[in-house]
């Protein structure tokens, strides 16, 4: 059995069993995969792939059991790689970002060119995608962080750090109705109006259905998106009421919009950074989180990272004030 092996398996198996795109992404040649595959399936005695004629068809019950292995030990040894570079050029290596478009856009520019700075022999990644493909990315190992408000709990095998507390806003262009109702606004103000959201599973989300179906109300939500910047272009085109994270918010490139407060309306979200278990934490790997989140020093990472259980940590977090955005 070889290493070499063992990771044919498990990028064929993350690229929808497809050998010759799994080819082209590692630079090499599509029958070396597959005889290298045929080469583990005899030693190990089973068929980790089914197969019609040439093509993979499926994974088999014991070759997805092999390649979840395959995936520890390959994570393993980007580990030992990490530990060596750490020790040999601690300012040096790479990280990679898994974020969605909110994050993206409004909290981390500041954070990432700050780090790029100290650390300019550190190749930063960032992927965008929906929460579930984010914590997915980092719980197989192609992303080092998560970060996100929704869908982070699915994934067992990370620990999510509370990074800060947000809430929303309603965008109205100037002169709408909204902007002549006595404030503060209330949920019947809002459900009054079409609405233009985000998508169920993004920002925070779920609390706005929340809120909503607590009061009986049904709202007519008549588009959604995931991407705070075109929810504000259907705003502006007058398709409803905008209702989005506060921060996506500025006053000066969004000078056409009244921002409406909306933080008594909603329960505050909080966002979060995925970490999966056993990952070796570069030494800028803690500056980057801390840097995100200052309460987050060293220590109080480490001590998150340890715990055994979701109660373990919750009990951590219990006494620290998470900043507001």
């Amino acid at each position: 059995m070889k290493l070499q092996q063992l990771r044919y398996i498990w990028e064929v198996a993350h690229h929808d069993l497809n050998v010759s795109a799994t080819a082209q992404s590692l630079y090499t040649s599509q029958p070396g995969i597959s005889k290298q595959i045929r080469l583990l399936e005899d030693e190990l005695g089973i068929e980790i792939f089914a197969r019609s004629g040439k093509h993979l068809t499926r994974i088999t019950p014991a070759g997805q059991e092999v390649i979840d292995l395959a995936g520890q030990i390959l994570r393993t040894v980007d580990n030992i790689k990490q530990v060596a570079q750490e020790f040999s050029d601690d300012k040096k290596g790479s990280l990679s970002l898994a974020t969605t478009h909110t994050q993206a856009r409004y909290a981390l520019p500041g954070v990432i060119k700050d780090f790029i700075s100290k650390y300019p022999d550190v190749s930063l990644h960032m992927k965008q995608g929906t929460p579930i493909q984010i914590s997915e990315m980092v719980s197989e190992g192609a992303a080092d962080f998560a970060i996100a408000t929704e869908a982070m709990e699915l994934f067992s095998d990370l620990i999510m750090l509370p990074c800060y507390r947000w809430n929303r806003c309603v965008l109205v262009p100037k002169g709408h109705p909204l902007t002549q109702v006595q404030q503060p606004l209330s949920l019947e103000d809002v459900a009054e109006h079409p609405i233009v959201t985000y998508v169920f599973g993004f920002t925070g989300r779920s609390k706005l259905d929340e809120a909503f179906n607590q009061k009986g109300l049904k709202p007519k939500v008549v588009f959604t998106a995931a991407d705070s910047d075109v929810i504000k272009t259907y705003v502006r085109m007058g398709m409803g009421v905008g209702i989005v994270a506060g921060m996506a918010y500025d006053a000066q490139t969004d000078s056409d919009m009244v921002a409406l407060d909306a933080s008594h309306l909603f329960e505050s979200s909080t966002t979060k950074i995925g970490i999966r278990r056993g990952t070796f934490m570069r030494g800028y790997m803690y500056d980057f989180v801390t840097r995100f989140a200052p309460h987050l020093d060293r220590d109080l990472i480490d001590q998150a990272l340890a715990c055994s259980s979701k109660t373990d940590l919750e009990a951590l977090f219990d006494d620290i004030e998470l900043p507001v955005h």
